[in-house]
């Protein structure tokens, strides 16, 4: 019996490393495309599943490997956002994206067990932060992969039409509405030298349980979204301004004693991580206008931190 990477003579299969080498590309456009990367490690597999299904001769006629396996797992991730949005109608409280941390600070869910080559799990950019992430949820499933594909890969609206199975023009027309959706949510980002200085005075100021200096770093309209997933408390309804939010934060610092809070890097950007007695219990991600905070996002749902443990 041969393995996947042998031909029937014994030999390593010379395609294989073009197949193998896509994997960091279709992880990176999964996670995007699903803001879980637990489903984009399944989707990536489900997509090798489908290639090595394949008999030999059936592989040697794909012209484009590459192509063919960013088809198959763009085609998976659009069913698969279609039965997500009923799942998440039924999630108890607020749905956020599933945290990441910077690349050097990867586990694969065991304790201080490092990945042996993070760069192969996501690639870090702008279109990774919680902010454009949270945006992209708002889509459609269609908007949501003609978007990604087209202005965040760089396919051409040809392709992107055969993956979707809709007109070019039809896609174009997806991607232009999913664009406008994007300015109109997302507010000119700080340097990340003074986002880096927000979120470390704002942790200073929650430590130290400073209602008023809270309340001046949060925007008088500011929002703050929690997720427990029905698994960990967390409030089921986003707050709305700084001044509920800021309150909220010292009250729940007066129920936590022993909070251990962190800088740590969130999808690309300064955030924060709390522990209690040493097991990480939340992620948060901040979109800082200026030099006030926009939104934070607070992930408490152990299933999506299994990727901070301690």
């Amino acid at each position: 019996m041969t393995t996947p990477s042998e031909t029937g003579d014994g030999r390593l299969d010379p395609g294989l490393s073009v197949i193998v080498s896509e994997r960091r590309q279709l992880i990176n456009l999964a996670y995007r495309l699903l803001g879980s990367l637990a489903e984009a490690e399944d989707v990536v597999q489900e997509t090798y599943t489908r290639w090595y299904a394949l008999s030999r001769r059936q592989q040697e006629a794909v012209e484009s490997p590459a192509a063919w396996l960013t088809t198959v797992a763009s085609r998976v991730c659009l069913d698969l956002l279609g039965s997500a949005r009923a799942r998440r109608e039924h999630y108890v409280g607020e749905w956020i994206p599933e945290p990441l941390p910077d690349r050097g600070e990867w586990t694969s869910g065991g304790p201080g067990e490092i990945t042996a080559d993070p760069a192969d799990r996501i690639t870090l950019d702008e279109s990774i932060s919680m902010a454009f992430l949270v945006v992209l949820e708002s889509m459609t499933p269609a908007e949501r992969v003609a978007f990604v594909l087209h202005d965040v890969f760089r396919y051409s609206f040809a392709e992107v039409a055969e993956i979707v199975g809709r007109t070019p023009a039809a896609c174009r027309q997806l991607a232009s509405s999913a664009r406008r959706r994007t300015r109109a949510s997302q507010a000119a980002a700080a340097p990340a030298a003074r986002q880096a200085g927000v979120v470390r005075d704002f942790k200073r100021a929650w430590e130290a349980k400073d209602i008023h200096a809270l309340i001046g770093l949060l925007a008088p309209d500011a929002r703050g979204t929690a997720d427990g997933g029905g698994l960990v408390s967390a409030l089921l309804h986003p707050i709305e301004g700084g001044e509920q939010i800021a309150r909220y934060l010292v009250g729940l610092a007066d129920l936590a004693p022993g909070l251990v809070i962190l800088e740590r890097t969130v999808n690309g950007r300064p955030g924060l991580m709390a522990e209690h007695d040493g097991v990480t219990v939340l992620v948060m991600a901040f979109d800082v206008a200026g030099d006030r905070i926009k939104h934070l996002w607070a992930v408490r749902n152990p299933d999506k931190l299994r990727l901070w443990a301690g």
